[in-house]
């Protein structure tokens, strides 16, 4: 197979914050602040990032992605709320993972909030199920609910006013996401990447990591690269016969830590599973597969 050089990240020369300097509450416009949960970790980055979304002086805000059901994190945002004057009149959810959902449920009991979500289960009984196209005017402005399966197949993300988009895990401030398996979808995810570059957002507010604003288009044009990238290096790999998925992962990520491998893992068979469907790779003995 020819060779395929790996993309460049465009991240890399914007000098974000590095690891563990991500400030705690930042205003990045004046309808968004960032409340960082206390939960960093391998997979979460700094964090969880929770977000105040509503219009200056409305009085009122949206919780986008609350987080942990942590005390101290639900303080910092009364915190960021007090500061705003508002108070908050819904909570909406990217998708159920916990990093991002545990708090939905309890937090909306907490400030008498609805719930808000693309799985019925993190919306509660009372809640709302979102779907793709869906314009929610809260808070003094207008959110765009923009279906984004793929991560897992209840993503959401949300279009503002000001043309940022609440991108959840979809996509990451640093390195690139986890195609979720057996629940993730890479075909989808990558429609999902070029539904979210043809809004033109103006800045991509990520679950975890830093803000993107100095060129969005970019880095999801690098992260649909990226996934070329990554199916090139399976193929490659095939090409020399049947592997399973532990040495393709130990191939593929062999520059990856270790400890990521498991999240690498299932971003690989959901790969695979997208190279079968298509027809370029098989089964073959036990957990191995080959070029068909």
């Amino acid at each position: 197979m020819p060779g395929v050089d790996a993309p460049a990240d465009p991240r890399a020369t914007w000098g974000l914050p590095v690891p563990g300097e991500l400030p705690r509450t930042a205003d990045l416009e004046p309808l968004v602040t960032r409340v960082l949960a206390p939960n960093p970790s391998g997979m979460t980055l700094d964090g969880t990032n929770t977000y105040v979304v509503g219009a200056p002086g409305s009085g009122q805000a949206v919780l986008v992605d609350p987080g942990p059901d942590d005390p101290a994190h639900l303080a910092a945002v009364e915190t960021a709320l007090a500061a705003r004057d508002a108070r908050c009149v819904a909570v909406l959810v990217t998708h159920h993972h916990g990093d991002h959902a545990e708090a939905a449920l309890p937090w909306g009991a907490h400030f008498g909030a609805p719930v808000a979500a693309g799985d019925a289960t993190v919306a509660g009984a009372d809640g709302r199920v979102l779907d793709h196209g869906a314009r929610l005017d809260l808070a003094g402005t207008t959110i765009g609910v923009v279906a984004t399966p793929g991560h897992t197949r209840d993503h959401l993300a949300f279009r503002l006013e000001s043309g940022a988009v609440l991108v959840g895990d979809h996509v990451l401030g640093r390195g690139t996401s986890v195609v979720t398996h057996p629940e993730g979808d890479v075909v989808a995810y990558l429609e999902s990447l070029r539904r979210v570059h043809d809004l033109g957002p103006s800045a991509l507010y990520c679950g975890h990591g830093p803000e993107l604003t100095e060129d969005p288009g970019a880095v999801l044009e690098y992260y649909l690269a990226h996934r070329a990238f990554r199916e090139h290096q399976l193929l490659t790999a095939l090409a020399g016969g049947a592997r399973t998925v532990e040495e393709l992962v130990a191939t593929v990520y062999a520059e990856v830590p270790q400890r990521l491998w498991p999240a690498a893992t299932q971003s690989t068979r959901a790969t695979l599973a997208k190279l079968q469907g298509e027809g370029r790779i098989e089964t073959a003995t036990g957990d191995a597969v080959r070029l068909a």
